[in-house]
Parts: structure tokens; sequence; C-alpha cells
């Protein structure tokens, strides 16, 4: 898999040398007026911006004591300083988690705090400038809020929180992110991050149904706007367009048509992904989860069943209920929400899939656990689920898997690199550097056990490793959804040229 032109992957955990400032004039495309001004926010930099900034920065704290205690309980031991993959990656002091942290607790100790008011040099606290400014502008859009650092905190601080207030303080003074401010206009607008319009998105699973029955022989529909459907399906818009994406969306659907019941996208709410998170703004992301709720009562549906994203999961799971709740309209038979990995293990658990595990055989599989999934989520009844279920059913549809080491998935995953906002091109060089430790763990099982392919369940996981995986060199095509490995093994009733003997099916039940 590797070229000699590629990116050279270093011992895994290996502490940089400290390289002081070489990041800090990485930082994303500002937010033009429309994009801004679209959401609330000021359309350029207001022209008392430390006013407003501290003023709102205050506002935060009010709102959330959790925030107040980050801002005074770091005592600098230094146990997140190298569990961050973006200083493993580039060696800048402020990509450890305490630094950048610390962009943020020199202003709050110099403004709110009697020491940092009266004796700022003692403390460290900081005026807000423009240099400062500039920083928190650099630093927090170099966090993808993967939470790994909190997991290995003593004090339980959250920089994911910090760098979402930072953020939304940046948002409300008129300096905010292109990336993501544009992306929530276009989910306002038309209902999904692509911006693509509700015609288009009929002709695509209009395609999409006719390659299936090409394939299989089988019609299986993926319905729009079909009221009174049981299933209101939830995904991110990358299902709808891309690899390997598209393969998963076919997944989902070949298990719901093989599972017999009704199902449907809404073209009003075809988007999952919640980007408002990435910014702070619980505003915005009610207006998101809204609209999720308003698609379901509209189509009259029974349950709501998200697709494969990982903040897309985080948003839903811990926010969706309280944003929008209650969903007392819908079964309560069924969780709010549900995941399709939760759905899809079901069925199998309960032998109601044919699956033919052999059609996997041309690959060997690990899996990255995505970091909102793991680190913000669970799934199905017991704690871990969320690691447990989507093994489960890589074990249940492929024949040969491989876990990567022990210190890189489960809780402790490594983040892909591009999460938290920063799946823009304008940000490549970091997330580039950023992947490094997952690339790092990946080629170790690559050499040492011949894993050829990467299943993960997040959109953005998908999307980053699929650019960045040919600068390691390792093949865009490794990474697959995991849903994808589910059409492959599945067996459709009537499907032409495929059989499944008996002993392969009770196999499977019995995973």
């Amino acid at each position: 898999m590797a070229d000699q032109d590629t990116i050279q992957i270093n011992t895994l955990f290996e502490i940089p040398t400290l390289n002081p400032g070489v990041m800090k004039d990485s930082s994303p495309f500002v937010a033009a007026p429309a994009h801004q001004e679209a959401l609330g926010f000021p359309g350029e930099l207001v022209d008392d911006w430390q006013t407003k900034a501290i003023e709102k920065l205050g506002e935060l704290l009010e709102k959330s004591r959790a925030l107040r205690v980050y801002m005074d309980g770091c005592v600098k031991c230094g146990a997140c300083t190298d569990k961050s993959h973006y200083f493993l990656g580039t060696g800048d002091p402020k990509n450890m988690p305490v630094a950048r942290q610390d962009l943020l607790r020199k202003i709050y100790r110099r403004y709110f705090t009697f020491s940092g008011k009266y004796f700022p040099k003692l403390v460290g606290a900081e005026d807000l400038t423009k240099e400062v400014l500039d920083d928190w502008y650099s630093y927090f859009h170099q966090c993808s809020q993967c939470r790994r650092c909190s997991v290995y905190c003593p004090y339980g601080i959250d920089t994911a929180e910090i760098s979402m207030a930072a953020r939304e303080i940046m948002d409300h003074i008129g300096k905010g992110q292109k990336y993501c401010n544009e992306i929530l206009g276009k989910v306002h607008q038309i209902g999904n991050n692509l911006g693509l319009p509700e015609k288009a998105l009929i002709m695509t699973l209009e395609d999409l149904e006719e390659d299936i029955e090409d394939d299989t022989g089988v019609k299986v529909r993926i319905p729009v706007n079909e009221k009174g459907a049981d299933i209101l399906l939830v995904t991110p818009s990358a299902d709808f367009f891309a690899e390997p994406h598209i393969d998963g969306l076919i997944g989902y659907a070949k298990v719901f048509h093989q599972a017999g019941v009704s199902w449907t996208v809404s073209s009003y709410a075809s988007e999952a992904a919640n980007f408002a998170m990435f910014i702070g703004s619980q505003e915005q992301m009610k207006l998101l989860t809204d609209r999720i709720r308003k698609a379901a009562e509209d189509l009259g549906v029974k349950r709501i069943i998200f697709g494969e994203c990982g903040h897309a999961w985080r948003v839903a799971y811990n926010f969706m209920n309280t944003l929008s709740g209650p969903f007392d309209f819908l079964d309560p038979d069924y969780p709010v929400p549900q995941h399709i990995c939760e759905f899809t293990w079901d069925l199998i658990e309960k032998g109601r899939l044919k699956l033919d595990k052999s059609a996997n055989d041309h690959m060997t599989l690990t899996f990255h656990d995505s970091c909102n999934v793991a680190r913000g989520s669970r799934m199905g009844d017991k704690p871990g689920g969320q690691f447990e279920i989507p093994r489960a059913i890589i074990k249940a549809v492929c024949n040969n898997f491989v876990d990567m080491a022990a210190d890189t998935i489960h809780e402790a995953t490594f983040c892909c690199g591009g999460g938290g906002g920063l799946l823009t091109d304008d940000l490549m060089e970091i997330r580039t550097k950023g992947a490094s430790p997952r690339m790092t763990a990946l080629q170790e099982v690559v050499e040492e056990q011949g894993v050829t392919h990467m299943a993960a369940i997040c959109a953005i996981c998908k999307t980053q490793f699929a650019k960045v995986m040919p600068k390691y060199g390792i093949g865009m095509d490794r990474i697959v959804s995991l849903h994808q490995l589910v059409s492959n093994a599945i067996i459709l009733d009537g499907q032409e040229g495929s059989e499944v003997d008996e002993e392969t099916t009770e196999e499977v039940a019995t995973v």
C-alpha cells in the first residue's frame, strides 16, 4: 500500500519535537456576511468586539456551571498533553489541550476573577487583544472536539466545551467560520448540508433503486416523503451521493426491505448532521432538531432511526429530546432516537436476516471508533453498546476481523482528524497531520495482521479518511461503510444468483 512519496508514519504515540507557532497561520476561511447574517450573527467583526466578546463569555458562564468549573479547575498536570492527535501530528504546543484551553482561560481570569483584575501577571491573565483573537480563530479551529483528552483528565475537563464556547463567542462578534456557517444556512433553507433540492434528491434515490434491482433482481424501494410509514430515516446527506457513503445507504435499504418494514426519507429534514454543535450554538442546534420533529409529525411515522454519522448520533442521543421533545407522538415501544446499527443488530440476533459472510472474504476488516459515538453516546441497553454492536455486526457479515491496538480504540479512540467542523480543504494541513495517530495504528494491523480495509459509522470519518489515506500510502477505497458490508452479505428474498446454506444462517444467528 505504501508509496515512496507519501508521509512517513512515526512510532505510535511518539512525542514530537516542540515547534512553537508552526500552525499559527493555519485557519479556516472567515464566514462571509451573508453566511453570518443568515444565522443571526453580525456580518463582520463589530467595532466594539472586545466588549461584546467579554459579555458573551459572561453569558456562557452564567448558562453553564460546567464551563466555569473548566475555567477554574485545571492544575496543568499535563495528563492531556500527549493525548491530542493534533499535537502529536504538529508539535505545536498550542495544540496541547491544556494550552488551547488557556487561550480562553487567560481571558476568563482577566475579566472574571479578583486576582486577574488586580494582579493579572501573577495569575497568567491577559487582556483580550486582536492578537489573542487571532490565536482563538486559528487554534480553536484546530480542535476537532473529539474529547479524547477529557478521558485522561483527572478533573474531567472537557476541551470540546471550551472550543465550542470560544467559537460561539467569535460568531457573536462577527468572526465566524465559513465552512460550518455556510452549511448551516443550507440546512435552514433547503434541508441538507449539500443544498440538494427535493427533486434532485428524489431522482438520485430513484437511480439507486434501479442500481439495486439491476444488481440483485429485487425491487428495493427508497421512499421519499411517504406519509404513514413506520420509520423516518434521518441520515447524513453524504449518503445520497458519495462513495463509500452511498453503499451504506443501499445497505440500510436492503435491511429495511428484508425486515418488511415501511420507511421513508424526508426531503424537508434530509440531513442527520448538525453542524451547530461545532459552533457551540444550542439555538441553532434546536432549529435543526426541530426540522426532524416536524418531518416526523407531518409524515405520521412511529419511530426515528439515524444513519451512520458520529456527531449526528451524539446530537440526537444527547440533545434531541431536550431541545425538541417530548416525542410523545411516536411509538413508546422504541427508543427515541434509534441508531441504524441497533436496528440491524436486533434483526441479526433474532435470525431475521440471511447473510453470506463469504461475500466479504476479499477483505480483512478493522473498525474505527468514531469519537462522538465512542465518547458521547451509547447504543442498546447496556454500557459499551456503542463499541460492541458495530463490531458484532461486522463479525456477523465478515469472516476476517481484527481490532487495532487497545489504546487506540473504544473510549481511547483517536479522531480521524477531520471532525469538529474541520472537514474543509482550507484546513487540509491540520487534517492530514491530525490523522497521523490513527494512520499509525491502522498501518500496524495492515503490516502485522494483513488488514485490507477499515470500516466506520461516521460520514465525516469516511470522508476524511478517503481524502487523507492516499497521503499515507493507503488507497482511498480502503475505507468502507459498515452497512456496505451488510449490503454485500445480505441475501434478499428472491435475489438472483445467491444462495446461503442453513449452517451459515445458524452461525450468523448466534454471533
